[in-house]
């Protein structure tokens, strides 16, 4: 129970994040984006793992949804911080979003 005048805080809403056009992802972004909808191949192994949207900023649905993918940062020898996390249907995904700083915010993929 909440303390009175104290309000819950609702998690972001990603309508309210802005939206990246596809032409506008980096360019290794532009082509994982090309794989997913090819079903592969990836480089790293956790690529089409489960993502658990354990932030909350990502709209609600169930667990297995999200699955994200690591979009290659030039120069890196790790997986850096760039994914791109897609809900749906695993190579006919309903949504995709970008992130460059590993989750901390997302814009919406446009085509």
């Amino acid at each position: 129970m909440l303390a009175v005048g104290i309000q819950a805080k609702a998690p972001p809403s990603v309508a309210l994040q802005s939206t990246i056009s596809l032409a506008e992802l980096p360019s290794p972004g532009m082509e994982i984006y090309r794989r997913i909808h090819q079903g592969g191949p990836f480089d790293s192994e956790k690529d089409g793992s489960v993502f658990g949207n354990r932030e909350r900023l990502l709209p609600a649905q169930k667990r297995g949804f999200y699955r994200e993918y690591t979009v290659p940062t030039p120069g890196l020898k790790h997986r850096g911080v760039r994914r791109i996390v897609c809900g749906g249907q695993v190579q006919r995904p309903e949504i995709c979003y970008y992130t460059a700083d590993h989750y901390a915010s997302f814009r919406q993929i446009t085509p």
